[in-house]
């Protein structure tokens, strides 16, 4: 009896050394999986003016009529955003766009961009009730800044120097470029390597 009793207790330890080891092992599974889904950044392309680089300076006509200043020192930071009424994508970004400048006021000033036939941007301005957001059509626009796909954003300090710029695809990666700039960096991808590279430095 007592014999099986002390049995029946070691099987019971072995048990739980055995899922002490299992949590163990599943943490660190869980954590080296955590560092392989880190919070992916705004896309930024190796082309177009630099981060921490002078923006061109434009002085564009809005579809209003009024002047658009883009580039130039300015009271607040402006957001670029480059988009087409035919990009699903930035449809779906436009919400996440209102909210943001609404949450920042007058810290940040948001330009809409794009080129091609003004009446379908006229149209396109007035479904998504866009119509109290600067909004230039400037092909030489997206040439200097090399854009290749939409939707694509550039984040300028009032200072006018490109602070971040990306592909942008989701609320994460928009929300990533005012991350890099509080970071002082490039981009996310940027900061969330450097650990890494020191540690494989040493």
């Amino acid at each position: 009896m007592n014999e099986a009793l002390i049995a029946s207790n070691m099987l019971l330890w072995l048990a739980v050394l055995a899922l002490l080891v299992a949590v163990f092992a599943l943490a660190r599974q869980i954590g080296i999986l955590y560092e392989r889904i880190a919070p992916m950044g705004a896309l930024m392309m190796d082309s177009g003016p630099k981060v921490g680089e002078a923006a061109p300076a434009f002085e564009l006509a809005g579809m209003d009529g009024a002047p658009v200043a883009i580039g130039a020192p300015a009271a607040a930071s402006t957001l670029l955003f480059f988009l087409s009424p035919t990009c699903p994508v930035c449809k779906k970004l436009l919400p996440i766009i209102k909210s943001v400048r609404k949450a920042e006021g007058e810290r940040l000033r948001v330009v809409l961009a794009s080129d091609g036939e003004a009446a379908d941007h006229r149209a396109f301005r007035q479904r998504a009730e866009l119509g109290d957001f600067p909004y230039v059509l400037s092909a030489e626009l997206g040439m200097r800044y090399q854009v290749s796909k939409l939707p694509y954003a550039v984040l300028i300090d009032p200072q006018g120097r490109i602070r971040a710029k990306g592909l942008i695809n989701s609320r994460e990666q928009f929300e990533s470029l005012f991350a890099a700039q509080e970071l002082g960096v490039a981009s996310v991808q940027d900061y969330l390597a450097a650990p890494q590279l020191s540690k494989e430095a040493a």
